[in-house]
């Protein structure tokens, strides 16, 4: 027997046992289900010492396996982190159930009664890398939309994502719900990610969360239906009637306050009639927080100490403190740059031209579009979701920070009184 179909035999069980679980989710009310999030965030609060232990492995595997820094940070579990997570496993707690909601519905002349109401997918399978605070994400979200989840959440991560997926079949199990509603298959290594991606019959939904490689694999070789996230190669563009203040303080929110993760600002476009006023005050607050500036030749004149930026720099996701910067001739000209380079995630404009406002609002095709605020913004948490599965930058079915509402389909209810069709 090889590797694969060895792995494959363990692997069906698990799936098996995932199925049977969402069966017993799908009529679990949301009692049930809100006490099992509550259990979970209890497990969190009371094991922290075991999760940060847990961790510490894996960041010392991580450093000697030369990860880099954005995602070492990614990877890492504090206190701090940990209650951030069990406070968010209880705001989810604390918001409506999608499961039965009814999203439109009409009675046909003949009196027939029809409605589309939400219902779960069944089973979600994840695949993500160092990124341990997904799980436990994912693990909520799926339990409170009433879906069973098998998370291959990657090597890097792999001992903390066991004592959590333990933690949280503890609080299911103490709640009379199925501990197979939640599973990990990290244990099977990049054999079981394959193997997920080709579980067509057995997963209902696949969601990829991570860099753009792993992305792009999961949506070039999964048979089964993928909800592509996508990597953030965000944009702020500074207009020329951009105040000095607020694109001094929200570049620098955009780009400091967590460089690893995907809202994080990448490249910076100044509108040329601003750029003397913009740039240097803009990037010395950059550059006194460690930000290294990879700037455009008209960009440098104005602040010399950046570095030359390449045309690889604008299709770059750093996840560190690195920023790309341009200057550009007018709004046109900051529109057709993000269209060729921008990942669709999240773009902004600083402006008090409504209507370049306005104009940028629409023409731009990102799953998050603002004026006048961070790119930071762009977070299910934020988003009052209370979590998130991911960032979808695709159209179908879902787009952008994706919370309960998302890890549902949705059904046709016809109810008739003898009617039969003309």
């Amino acid at each position: 027997m090889s590797q694969t179909e060895s792995s494959a035999t363990v692997l069906t069980p698990i799936l098996d046992a995932a199925r049977v679980a969402s069966l017993s989710l799908v009529t679990a009310t949301t009692q049930q289900k809100n006490s099992a999030l509550l259990a979970i965030a209890e497990q969190l609060r009371g094991n922290v010492a075991y999760i940060i232990d847990a961790n510490a492995l894996d960041l010392a595997n991580g450093l000697a396996n030369g990860l880099g820094d954005g995602l070492l940070d990614r990877l890492t579990l504090d206190a701090a982190r940990i209650e951030s997570l069990a406070e968010a496993v209880t705001s989810i707690a604390a918001l409506g159930d999608p499961v039965g909601e009814v999203v439109r519905g009409s009675s046909l002349p003949n009196g027939v009664k029809i409605s589309q109401v939400r219902v779960p997918f069944g089973v979600i399978g994840a695949i993500y890398e160092a990124r341990p605070n997904v799980t436990v994400d994912i693990a909520a979200l799926a339990l409170k939309s009433g879906n069973a989840v098998v998370l291959r959440g990657g090597s890097a991560a792999e001992n903390s994502n066991r004592v959590l997926v333990t933690l949280i079949q503890a609080a299911l199990a103490s709640v009379d719900l199925p501990a197979e509603s939640v599973q990990t298959i990290d244990q099977f290594g990049r054999e079981g990610a394959t193997l997920l991606m080709q579980a067509r019959g057995a997963v209902d939904v696949l969601i990829p969360r991570g860099s753009a490689n792993l992305i792009n694999t999961v949506v070039s070789e999964s048979k089964v239906p993928v909800i592509e996230t996508g990597a953030g190669i965000v944009h702020i563009f500074l207009d020329e009637s951009a105040t000095t203040q607020w694109a001094v303080d929200i570049v620098h929110n955009s780009k400091v306050q967590r460089p690893s993760v995907c809202n994080a600002l990448e490249t910076l476009l100044v509108h040329e009639a601003a750029a003397e006023r913009l740039i240097p005050a803009v990037l010395a607050r950059l550059a006194a927080s460690g930000v290294t500036i990879h700037a455009d030749d008209r960009a440098r004149a104005l602040y010399p100490d950046a570095v030359a930026a390449t045309d690889d720099d604008w299709a770059t996701e750093y996840m560190s403190l690195d920023l790309a910067v341009r200057v550009v001739d007018s709004l046109d000209d900051a529109i057709d740059h993000i269209r060729t380079y921008s990942t669709k995630h999240t773009e902004s404009i600083i402006t008090n031209d409504l209507a370049n406002a306005e104009r940028f609002l629409n023409e731009v095709d990102s799953a998050a579009v603002m004026v006048n605020a961070s790119t930071r913004f762009t977070d299910g948490g934020e988003f009052g979701f209370g979590a998130e599965v991911g960032i979808s930058t695709q159209k179908l079915h879902a787009r952008g920070p994706m919370g309960l509402a998302e890890l549902t389909s949705t059904k046709w209810i016809v109810r008739g009184t003898g009617q039969v069709r003309a």
